[in-house]
């Protein structure tokens, strides 16, 4: 028997709050999901039922919101995830960058939903060495969950979280504790990247232009209508020729004609009016 009562009506009520707050849609299959994740607010709660939180958090929303949200969105992430990205990143984008910011000097890459942190700063190991040190590079990490935000900030891993990375990245970008159990990014690393709590649902309050955006893993949460919406606003926010780069287990509809498919979830910013 569960621990706690989760009513379809509660379900309902719990899947309409998070579409509200930040456009993901938590379909009959995510029940279990739900219950697991929110189970842990009514214990830290001292509450008996998720209709008692749900009331709860009427009526705290100010302390509590943050904590339903948090506990709803998925973190899973690893150093240099799906690498043909990085590999682009490193083969095709770099070098554009070099010479459409010749004179400005200026580099802008954007990682929307960067989770604990993991895929900014892959971002900044792909890209530190490629430019001299009057340029100015600079990573932008946001994310809706403000703990993994607080996480990626510190940048300290386990050594399991660090496997897969080479030994020369881990003696370059890493300081390792004495025991060998946790690895912590170095200043220089973290100097490239500014992480900052954003709901893709709320205005956008930089300007870019960005040279490359990653939402990886992000747009599976949101239905056809949000998606479109996101869509046409990383159009917006890419530099003339930009790449926009999502997961694997994402697609861009064909209508979409302002971008171009590269293959491998790899988009370049078109013209509105282009068919491309």
């Amino acid at each position: 028997m569960r621990e706690f009562l989760l009513t379809d009506k509660d379900f309902s009520e719990v899947s309409a709050r998070v579409y509200d707050a930040c456009g993901i849609v938590l379909g009959p299959h995510k029940k279990e999901m739900v219950y697991s994740r929110l189970a842990r607010r009514i214990r830290a709660n001292g509450l008996s039922s998720f209709a008692e939180y749900l009331s709860f958090l009427e009526k705290n929303e100010d302390a509590e919101f943050s904590h339903f949200i948090n506990s709803i969105t998925t973190n899973l992430t690893s150093f240099f995830r799906e690498n043909h990205h990085f590999e682009f990143l490193a083969k095709t984008v770099v070098p554009e960058i070099t010479t459409r910011h010749k004179q400005d000097k200026r580099v802008r890459i954007w990682s929307a939903g960067c989770s604990t942190g993991e895929e900014p700063y892959s971002i900044a190991m792909t890209v530190a060495n490629a430019f001299p040190n009057d340029w100015d590079v600079k990573v932008l990490a946001t994310d809706l969950d403000s703990n993994v935000l607080s996480k990626a900030s510190i940048g300290e891993y386990t050594a399991n979280n660090v496997t897969g990375l080479d030994e020369d990245k881990l003696k370059k970008w890493f300081l390792r504790s004495a025991d060998g159990g946790t690895y912590r990014v170095k200043p220089k690393l973290q100097s490239f990247i500014h992480f900052k709590r954003l709901n893709l649902l709320e205005p956008w309050p930089m300007k870019g232009p960005f040279d490359t955006i990653f939402c990886r893993n992000v747009l599976i949460y949101f239905d056809k209508k949000t998606k479109d919406k996101l869509f046409e606003q990383y159009h917006r926010m890419l530099v003339p020729n930009g790449y926009l780069l999502i997961g694997h287990s994402e697609t861009m509809g064909k209508e979409h004609l302002q971008f171009k498919n590269l293959g491998k979830t790899i988009y370049q910013k078109g013209q509105l009016n282009e068919r491309i």
